[in-house]
């Protein structure tokens, strides 16, 4: 027998209609949340540690919501709210996309936990809805059926998480020794590397001209992508 769906945390009052007036509303909880997991990351984000930076009692916490999945819906969603919502500026859709990228990545970026916790969602709140009304506005200058354009969307937002992940071979962009860890890491990862056997990737290491910057290398990598699937 199938599992009944989980019912929506939108398609539910702020707070339950009987027990004690509110403390708190929805909005101060997400905040809450948000202020924790951008400071230690989803790990640090549960019911308890949520009421604790309230000062609250856990189970306050579930006059306003049914379980911690609730919370992350909330908290991605009102990360979202964050991104530009206006029409999109009238122009190439490619130019467009590209802008929504590094909207996304700046987004990313201040909040490092919400890639992972959008993949946990399980109903797109408005702010998400949004998003993607957004993108397909800028796309709809194309013939593409509205599945492949959902497609584009889906890589484009891969291709962000990619370059909003901190690697050794990508650092943050905001860390004042990004380059000299960087170079230290990859010596690490070549440390095999022979000169005579590996002459190319050793003329990639020793080049004069600096690694391109990450928000080039992603206007090229979405050019790239997008031309192919959309054109």
């Amino acid at each position: 027998m199938p599992a009944t769906p989980r019912e929506s945390v939108w398609s539910r009052p702020d707070r339950r209609s009987r027990g004690p007036v509110p403390q708190h509303t929805r909005a101060e909880i997400v905040a809450a949340a948000t202020a924790l997991a951008d400071q230690g990351g989803l790990d640090a984000v549960s019911m308890r540690a949520v009421a604790a930076a309230l000062d609250t009692a856990a189970g306050s916490l579930y006059r306003y919501l049914s379980s911690r999945d609730d919370l992350l819906d909330l908290m991605v969603d009102a990360a979202l709210s964050e991104l530009p919502a206006g029409a999109p500026a009238a122009g190439d859709w490619l130019d467009g996309l590209i802008g929504v990228a590094r909207d996304q990545l700046a987004l990313y970026r201040r909040h490092p936990w919400l890639s992972e916790a959008a993949r946990r969602v399980s109903t797109f709140g408005p702010n998400t809805i949004t998003y993607f009304e957004r993108c397909l506005a800028i796309m709809a200058p194309l013939p593409q059926p509205a599945s492949v354009k959902m497609e584009a969307v889906a890589v484009l937002t891969g291709v962000v998480t990619l370059f909003a992940t901190p690697t050794p071979m990508n650092p943050p962009p905001d860390d004042p020794q990004a380059v000299q860890r960087q170079q230290a890491a990859a010596a690490q990862l070549f440390a095999m590397l022979d000169p005579v056997t590996h002459p190319h990737l050793t003329a990639a290491f020793t080049a004069a001209a600096p690694p391109p910057e990450a928000p080039d290398l992603l206007e090229r990598t979405i050019r790239g992508v997008l031309r192919g699937l959309l054109t």
